[in-house]
């Protein structure tokens, strides 16, 4: 593997020399562009990109075409919204129910209190429901599957990307959206490490829809439990959070949290249902117990937090690359923010773009204007998260990196 890129210092404003000369390495069309990740936030950026005209972008995906991917509950505020519907993916295609509302309860002896009822500023969907809506509008000729990044070097003034099956493309820009086991964090950023929060959601879908609910439901047993459950295309999607020690986690899934950040259905051993199950029958109403019981496939993610990122971009030669989305700063599903800053952050490093290209604005400049107006955001929505898991008595109590307490908004939660 090659040696990771690390920058000492931390201004992402190149010197004059440097900006003078790296225009010389783009071609009259625009800048090589390389997006590693194929999840929500990589294929964003790649359509983004496209539909703005830059002709040389190539997205790169670890994962093999072969693989069947899925994912659960993802919420989706109006900012969001309005980049999707700029890109022409009508909401309907990834919207099952128009619902704006969450209703929020506590339960007592597997009784449902009084609901609250909670107005969200957005749509809910699932990340299979919009990973496929965006896939399906890349070029096939600009996808490359199976394509697992293991090193960036600096070559020829420009980033060079080292692949596992020992091929290198150059670029320049790099634009690392490859989820919250980011190899371009490890390589970038590598002194921010994942750590483990001391509890699982456990995730599943059902074919019947158990109360024939309409909005997003979150019931809350007690410290250290909460149940998450929404409408799907023929169906429900829930999510089960449940404190579990890190040797706990190992036994159910065969590895530690921090190797194993998706458990996969494949990976959910017998101890992991009987643990579900025994939790739903003993803390939710009959028919919430009984979907999930009644769950055959079921997947589950270790919650992780990240110290807060002190930037987005990295010079690497002439050329640059960028973090965001989950690479730059994974948060816990609770803050409703992952989704929305990865797509968010997109939206604005493809204006950046356009600048450079259509204007001639200094790329360096204008990556560093992006910087500032998204890294706040970011940083907030991590230290949001733990503050949320200390409310709801999930985890460890959090530490917060000595920034200044943080107090959970009404509107965090929509996951």
């Amino acid at each position: 593997m090659r040696s990771p890129h690390q920058q000492q210092h931390t201004n992402t404003q190149p010197d004059r020399a440097h900006r003078t000369n790296r225009r010389t390495t783009e071609s009259s069309s625009g800048p090589r562009i390389a997006v590693i990740g194929g999840s929500l936030t990589g294929p964003t950026v790649a359509l983004l990109l496209t539909q703005a005209g830059f002709a040389h972008v190539n997205l790169y995906e670890a994962t093999p075409a072969s693989t069947t991917l899925g994912g659960g509950l993802i919420s989706l505020e109006h900012s969001s919204l309005g980049i999707l519907d700029h890109l022409g993916i009508e909401q309907n295609e990834y919207v099952h129910v128009p619902s704006e509302t969450i209703w929020q309860t506590p339960v007592h002896n597997r009784v449902l209190g009084d609901p609250t009822r909670r107005a969200y500023p957005g749509r809910f969907t699932t990340w299979t429901q919009l990973n496929q809506a965006l896939t399906c509008r890349i070029p096939g000729d600009m996808v490359h599957t199976g394509a697992r990044v293991i090193g960036l070097t600096e070559h020829g003034r420009c980033a060079l990307l080292h692949f596992a099956d020992g091929r290198t493309e150059p670029a320049d820009l790099v634009v690392f959206a490859d989820g919250r086991a980011s190899a371009g964090r490890n390589l970038l950023d590598p002194g921010r490490r994942l750590r483990y929060a001391g509890y699982v959601g456990h995730r599943g879908t059902v074919t019947f829809n158990p109360t024939g609910m309409a909005d997003f439901w979150r019931l809350e047993p007690g410290p250290g439990i909460q149940f998450n459950i929404a409408p799907i295309p023929d169906g429900a999607d829930w999510t089960f959070y449940l404190n579990t020690t890190p040797n706990q986690y190992a036994e159910m899934f065969g590895a530690a949290p921090h190797r194993r950040l998706f458990a996969h259905p494949r990976h959910v051993s017998d101890a992991a249902r009987a643990y579900v199950d025994g939790h739903a029958v003993w803390h939710l109403p009959d028919p919430y117990a009984t979907a999930v019981h009644c769950t055959t496939a079921r997947a589950a993610f270790p919650v992780m937090d990240i110290d807060p990122p002190a930037r987005m971009v990295w010079p690497i030669g002439d050329g640059f690359a960028v973090l965001l989305g989950d690479a730059l700063a994974p948060v816990r599903a609770h803050t409703a923010r992952g989704a929305n800053n990865g797509i968010e952050q997109a939206d604005g490093l493809v204006t950046a773009l356009c600048q450079h290209r259509r204007h001639s604005a200094d790329l360096g400049t204008a990556l560093t204007g992006w910087q500032r107006r998204h890294l706040h955001a970011a940083v907030a929505a991590v230290r949001l998260g733990p503050a949320i898991g200390a409310r709801l008595g999930l985890g460890a109590a959090p530490t917060l990196g000595g920034g200044a307490a943080v107090r959970p908004s009404v509107l965090a939660g929509a996951r």
